[in-house]
């Protein structure tokens, strides 16, 4: 896996202070995409320990809620498995810490994976500009939804964690 960025402090992808990777790749290339540089597989850095142990450092603050996964796409078929095992050992290690994960895939396409069971919050659906609204909280576009990927996975139907 590849990642362009890791945000510290982050109060704009998700519920309180947060750690945010941003990955390398995304197949959905939406039009006016607000992060179009991460598009390309290839492109950023490479995902190396010591990458995983800064993003640790930081969700080892007290007062770090949790890291969301952004990009790119962090669900792009190469990154899966990737994130999956990242999130899971995070969701080890920092089990009162949150995971946030930001995808252009939507919910019933990703639901099965195995390890959504670690995300806490999706914000599924690609960026459609004609949908944008800026008073959306943590998403772009009407279209998108917020999902409580616990929840939803518990009853077996999609439980919004806010509208």
């Amino acid at each position: 896996m590849r990642y362009h960025n890791i945000t510290k402090d982050d109060m704009l992808n998700g519920d309180g202070l947060r750690v945010v990777l941003w990955v390398a790749g995304c197949e959905h290339r939406c039009p006016n995409c607000q992060n179009p540089v991460t598009w390309d597989i290839n492109g950023g850095l490479e995902f190396d320990e010591a990458a995983k142990q800064e993003i640790f450092d930081e969700l080892n603050k007290s007062y770090i809620s949790g890291i969301t996964f952004s990009g790119g796409d962090p669900l792009h078929t190469k990154n899966r498995n990737d994130i999956g095992d990242l999130a899971s050992e995070i969701s080890q290690k920092f089990p009162d810490k949150t995971i946030w994960l930001y995808s252009g895939y939507e919910w019933q396409d990703i639901k099965d994976l195995p390890f959504m069971e670690n995300i806490d919050i999706l914000v599924d659906g690609p960026f459609i500009e004609k949908m944008m609204d800026t008073n959306l909280a943590w998403r772009g576009s009407s279209n998108q939804k917020v999902i409580d990927v616990k929840k939803s996975l518990e009853i077996g139907k999609t439980v919004l964690a806010m509208k």
